[in-house]
């Protein structure tokens, strides 16, 4: 979590040290208009700046990923800044309508005229000629990314509308960057802030560009079939077997692709389950969590046309110490079946155990666990909720005396890998030695 708190904190603070370079206020004795002007500016600083970020990030670039670790907090980062950027549009739609109508009603006196405004030639007078087109159109953009943005995070609006809305957020951004080239001071354009800004806008325009045109991730996709389905009722676990039709990179074990069955839906991530013999195939294993994934099961048929995006992550085994403990919660298992498949063909797993709990347990699928586990040298613990109680801390930390000298790898509940990792961290464990996948892409 460190590099995108980072990042995060380090976008505001320098937008925020540009600014001040920018901006006389400290010379301008304030009254309450000429607050009001340095709040609108200010938070439009701000709230492009994180928007502009956002809509970069959505392009998923793969050359940032290992910079922020990886795709999953990658998009944590792009839904912390999409949050931001709608608070601070809202503060800024604030200082800019709300004392205009205080004024209307008679509770606010008009500010004193301070003489002709200053008249600019060539781009600069353009510009200042459509400053009220700037701000109208504005406006609406705010209240449609405003919309889009609530829609986004309101988890029952389902996946393949929300897959297809928030597309719609990149045509608002563009709005807004029209909006705000016109109305940003001219005294910033010649400042660090301006250059800044204008590379902001700049990225967040081609990844706005590159949205509505359909070519994100475009260079990373690969098309297939399904070659194999097994579907293990007990714990409503699918799994997908495919065989690619053109050329994959290559995977590490542990990370994720975005596979596309049904083009109306969209695409869904799902964790790679099977280690890369350079062979043409993958396997996901997915499981019944919602309406979408539920209905695989009835859904898909051998030979269907799919669709591999990636492959995506930093969850891949690589630590810094010798021994490894492994924590995966119900479907979490799956980055960790890649991970045995390919330990089983070297046997190089005496450093690692893993421990699998689950709450709906299928015989069949634990067993090829089992097998895999013992091919692959890895302690393995199964915990079947039902029989032997939950998995905690504590109790992790008594079945794992070396947990100290291991890196941590968890995936599962967000809550337990959370309580996880704020225990072990407190009794000593390097923070940096907890590695937990977010897979929560909104």
């Amino acid at each position: 979590m460190k590099p995108i708190k980072l990042t995060f904190l380090g976008l505001f603070i320098g937008l925020t040290l540009l600014w001040l370079l920018a901006d006389d206020i400290l010379v301008e004795q304030l009254g309450f208009w000429p607050l009001r002007t340095l709040m609108v500016h200010y938070s439009g600083i701000l709230g492009m700046g994180a928007m502009s970020v956002a809509v970069f990030l959505a392009t998923r670039p793969v050359r940032v990923e290992p910079l922020l670790d990886g795709l999953d907090k990658t998009y944590r980062l792009h839904k912390w800044l999409g949050i931001s950027a709608l608070v601070l549009a809202i503060f800024h739609w604030g200082w800019a309508q709300i004392p205009k109508w205080l004024v209307g009603y008679g509770w606010l006196e008009k500010p004193a005229r301070r003489g002709a405004r200053q008249v600019h030639e060539g781009l600069l007078g353009w510009l200042q000629g459509k400053r009220g087109f700037a701000e109208d159109i504005g406006e609406w953009a705010f209240y449609a990314a405003a919309l889009l943005i609530v829609l986004a995070l309101i988890k029952r609006f389902p996946y393949r509308w929300f897959f297809k809305t928030h597309r719609w957020l990149a045509l608002a951004y563009l709005v807004l960057v029209v909006h705000s080239v016109i109305l940003m001071p001219a005294g910033y354009w010649s400042s660090p802030l301006g250059l800044v800004m204008g590379l902001l806008l700049l990225a967040g325009t081609i990844g706005a560009c590159m949205s509505l045109s359909h070519r994100v991730g475009r260079k990373h996709k690969v098309v297939g079939r399904i070659e194999q389905l097994t579907y293990h009722k007990d714990n409503r676990v699918l799994r997908v077997g495919i065989a690619l039709d053109g050329p994959w990179p290559g995977h590490q074990a542990g990370q994720f692709a975005f596979v596309t069955f049904d083009e109306q839906e969209g695409p869904h991530p799902f964790s790679i389950s099977s280690a890369w013999c350079n062979d043409g195939k993958l396997a996901f294993s997915i499981k019944g969590l919602g309406d979408y994934t539920s209905s695989l099961p009835d859904k898909l048929k051998q030979d269907d046309s799919v669709t591999v995006e990636g492959p995506y992550g930093c969850f891949d085994f690589k630590g810094r110490k010798n021994g490894q403990i492994w924590v995966a919660g119900g479907i979490g298992i799956a980055p960790f079946i890649g991970r045995l498949q390919a330990l089983a063909e070297t046997g190089g797993g005496g450093n690692v155990e893993l421990f699998y709990s689950t709450s709906a347990p299928d015989q069949v699928f634990i067993d090829k666990i089992r097998q895999l586990a013992e091919r692959a040298r890895v302690r393995l613990h199964v915990l079947v909720t039902s029989e032997d109680g939950r998995l905690t801390p504590e109790r992790l930390r008594q079945m794992a005396p070396s947990w100290k000298g291991s890196d941590i790898w968890f995936c599962g509940p967000a809550g337990f890998g959370h309580d996880l990792r704020d225990d072990l961290i407190s009794r000593g464990l390097a923070p940096q030695d907890f590695h937990q996948e977010l897979f929560n892409m909104r």
